[in-house]
């Protein structure tokens, strides 16, 4: 029950925010009741805390599967640096779907009660992603001439951002196709960069 009003809860608030989605809307949405809404939580912004939380642990372990994959296929920090971005591109339209959004961005424009401690784990997921790709970028050697100079954790950074920005320039448009078009070019980047 506590995964069927989760579901519900985050289709709702891609769709629609989190202030705007109630928690009878929810409960309708997932056909459960108030008593079993809050057997698995206290409130509405523990909802909040929940789902942003089953998000942030979704788009870590997929960090680490593509990360593991690129690792596999190549010896080369800089192929599997383009590799991982590659792999997130080739699987845009599945990750995205028909309505685009990130729990990441709709939580922190929301300004959704810091009491629930959404802010940590954004950032926290933000600093895995970041930690991540600077290891790749500081492992590769010979570090290419494009990359001398480049502050590696803003370049990581970077990253992160097209993935964010893509997703609210899909959602803006209502072009989902938006997304593996700035994951395309940020694809391109790195390949020039890194003299791939």
């Amino acid at each position: 029950m506590r995964d069927r009003i989760l579901d519900a809860a985050e289709e709702l608030v891609i769709s629609n925010g989190f202030h705007a989605s109630t928690v009878d809307a929810v409960l309708a949405a997932a056909d459960a009741s108030k008593g079993a809404f809050f057997h698995h939580f206290s409130s509405k912004a523990d909802l909040g805390r929940a789902l942003v939380d089953r998000y942030a642990c979704a788009d870590l372990e997929l960090l680490e599967e593509y990360m593991l994959a690129a690792e596999g296929a190549s010896d080369d920090p800089a192929d599997q640096l383009v590799d991982f971005i590659r792999r997130f591109e080739e699987s845009a339209h599945e990750l995205v779907g028909d309505e685009p959004g990130c729990l990441y961005a709709l939580f922190a424009y929301e300004r959704v009660p810091e009491a629930a401690g959404l802010s940590q784990i954004v950032v926290d997921a933000i600093c895995a992603w970041r930690e991540r790709i600077v290891a790749k970028l500081q492992a590769i050697d010979p570090r290419p001439p494009n990359l001398e100079g480049v502050n590696l954790a803003a370049l990581a950074d970077h990253v992160f951002a097209t993935f964010e920005g893509a997703y609210v320039l899909a959602r803006a448009t209502g072009e989902p196709d938006h997304v593996r078009a700035q994951v395309a070019q940020l694809r391109r980047y790195l390949e020039l960069l890194l003299g791939r």
